[in-house]
């Protein structure tokens, strides 16, 4: 055999950081393997102070490492233990220091969950698609209402949570509370039921809320006999179920979504305690105001009015008559003196003479009365006399017998 005129090329050789490098970008620009979802069960599972997430995802056959950041950990809304069977959304990575490939996780759901999750997005387009959704369907929010009505459980926090928000806003809103089943099969009729009843259909806004949970926590809203009711109410609805995170079909039917209870709570008292306050001050305020111009515009028209009078009243005459009055008061108060001086001169004499000729006065001056005690007969000599008579002093009287 020649030999070659060619030598043959000499094989590349890679660094270790190099060639893991390119493993990286091979695993980076696979779209499958950047947007997937893996089942598996969880072993492993460890969460340190610095709030990520590590496990290991396995099967019988094979295991793969995942780690969950903090931010996507604390939307998680799973219980996350060891030997739970899970389905993980994330993309798969590189982790250089050790050679090792693990998946980025920034979701997880149970086994089962994706079912329920086509079913949901089966039901949502058939109900958009009858216009159930339609954004012309939605009806105003009441700013103040006087009566609102509420749909969850009647042991729940969220219950606890709405009540004190609505406490705290407005006080005086009336609370109508028609208790249902929240979760489970009985949950769905339950909840229809208390939507169309007719003391709930008599308040002003109705909210419909629970507390958040996993997809199968939540799927009674997720019913199509709960979303046609909400969407059938003749009352406006706002619903508050789960998370922030957490949609479902109730949320696209009803009038206003709001992301938590406690936020639904708060969108049906758009009007709160101290608004109400601060328009009375601002209305008191505009009120006084008005008052206050009103008052000086009178007044400048009163003046301008006075000054017209001023004008054209006879104002010399007017000035003489009331100096003539002045003289005329002046001789009828000088004449009413005068009468008032003779008649307490006369007053006084006619007094002296009346004193003068009372019999009391006489007897102060320390004579007596003496009179009979039989017949009453003044005694004014003595062959007058009797054996028993009375005598009448200045401070009282007396009997005395003849001797």
């Amino acid at each position: 055999m020649q030999p070659s005129l060619f030598p043959a090329p000499i094989p590349q050789t890679f660094t270790v950081s190099k060639l893991t490098f390119l493993i990286r970008r091979l695993l980076e620009e696979n779209e499958t393997l950047q947007d997937v979802w893996v089942q598996g069960e969880v072993s492993n599972l460890s969460r340190p102070a610095s709030g990520h997430v590590y496990f290991t995802l396995k099967d019988a056959n094979a295991s793969l490492r995942c780690v969950m950041w903090k931010t996507s950990a604390a939307r998680l809304n799973l219980a996350l233990r060891d030997g739970m069977e899970v389905e993980v959304h994330g993309k798969i990575g590189i982790y250089e220091p050790q050679g090792q490939y693990q998946l980025y996780a920034d979701r997880i759901r149970p086994v089962g969950e994706g079912a329920l999750f086509q079913e949901f997005l089966r039901l949502k387009a058939m109900l958009e698609a009858e216009g159930l959704f339609d954004k012309e369907r939605k009806r105003p929010i009441p700013e103040f209402p006087k009566r609102i009505g509420i749909v969850t459980s009647g042991t729940g926090a969220a219950l606890r949570d709405m009540l004190n928000v609505l406490r705290r806003r407005l006080p005086l809103v009336e609370v109508i509370l028609v208790p249902s089943a929240v979760q489970g099969v009985e949950a769905p009729p339950a909840l229809v039921k208390a939507l169309q009843s007719p003391i709930l259909q008599s308040s002003d806004v109705i909210l419909l809320a629970r507390g958040g949970g996993s997809i199968e926590d939540l799927w009674a809203f997720n019913d199509e006999r709960v979303a046609r009711a909400v969407a059938a109410s003749k009352v406006p609805v706002i619903c508050g179920v789960g998370h922030e995170t957490d949609f479902t079909l109730c949320d696209f039917a009803a009038d206003l979504r709001a992301p938590t209870p406690t936020a639904a709570a708060e969108l049906a008292t758009q009007t709160t305690l101290e608004d109400l306050h601060f328009q009375l001050s601002t209305f008191h305020s505009r009120l006084t105001a008005s008052t206050l111009d009103l008052i000086s515009a009178k007044r400048t028209e009163l003046s301008s009015l006075a000054s017209q009078l001023r004008r054209l009243s006879p104002s010399r005459r007017i000035q003489s008559e009331r100096q003539r009055v002045d003289e005329l008061s002046r001789r009828a108060l000088s004449s009413l003196v005068h009468r008032i001086k003779l008649q307490s001169a006369h007053l006084n004499g006619t007094r002296r003479r009346l004193e003068a000729l009372n019999p009391l006065a006489v007897l102060a001056r320390g004579y007596a009365v003496v009179t009979r005690k039989s017949d009453g007969r003044v005694v004014l000599r003595v062959a007058l006399a009797s054996d028993e008579m009375k005598v009448r002093v200045s401070d009282g009287e007396f009997e005395v017998r003849k001797q």
